[in-house]
């Protein structure tokens, strides 16, 4: 599959690259996309929440009132959680929401979104750029060019660039990684992906390894 290559002015420079079919033009797999997808979302979570249950409860522990003869429901201390100010029942507790999934499935994963994306004409292929300065005019500039300054993009660079990530950090639809940070997550959750040329490598080495 080939694709043309674009600069950051939004011009075609004259040239192709050849994508590896195998990592850009799979059948897609929407299970292991959902899988992957979970994970990192589940990553994201702190897992802190915490209610107290009625041992927790600063209360007192006296009998409300006899066990029998009132006419109503038997009733222990304060702290029972049918009682206002009580104790919860079966409420949530800390816990890790993390789960481990396969490396075959995570590069599943990243191979059927990538896929979309190309199929969807929503993958664009850009020569390496860099700026002098981290600066978010610059950015905004390159956006404009590459017309996709009105959607949710991810730029995936061959290396950290710290210019370029610090110019894109004050703009809300705008996601930098570099390759090693590449996720189904971020692949799906951007309308346009814009693939630096020398990142091409990188990607299909890791996505089509065995």
């Amino acid at each position: 599959m080939e694709l043309k290559v674009y600069n950051v002015n939004g011009s075609e420079t004259g040239r192709t690259i050849n994508l590896d079919d195998s990592v850009f033009a799979i059948e897609p797999n929407d299970h292991a996309i959902y899988l992957d997808v979970k994970q990192y979302l589940a990553d994201q979570r702190q897992g802190t929440h915490k209610s107290k249950e009625r041992s927790e409860i600063a209360h007192s522990t006296r009998k409300l009132k006899r066990q029998k003869g009132t006419g109503g429901a038997r009733s222990g201390d304060i702290k029972s959680p049918v009682f206002v100010g009580g104790g919860r029942i079966f409420g949530p507790k800390p816990r890790d929401y993390r789960f481990k999934l396969n490396i075959k499935v995570k590069r599943l994963a990243r191979r059927s979104a990538l896929t979309y994306k190309v199929n969807d004409n929503a993958l664009t292929i850009v020569e390496n750029f860099s700026f002098d300065a981290p600066k978010t005019k610059s950015m905004i500039d390159v956006l404009k060019k590459l017309n996709v300054n009105d959607k949710k993009s991810l730029f995936v660079l061959e290396n950290q660039n710290n210019f370029v990530s610090l110019s894109a950090r004050n703009l809300k639809n705008v996601k930098v990684v570099n390759v090693s940070q590449l996720n189904t997550y971020d692949i799906v959750n951007a309308s346009n992906v814009v693939l630096c040329e020398g990142s091409i490598n990188e990607i299909e080495r890791v996505l089509s390894a065995k």
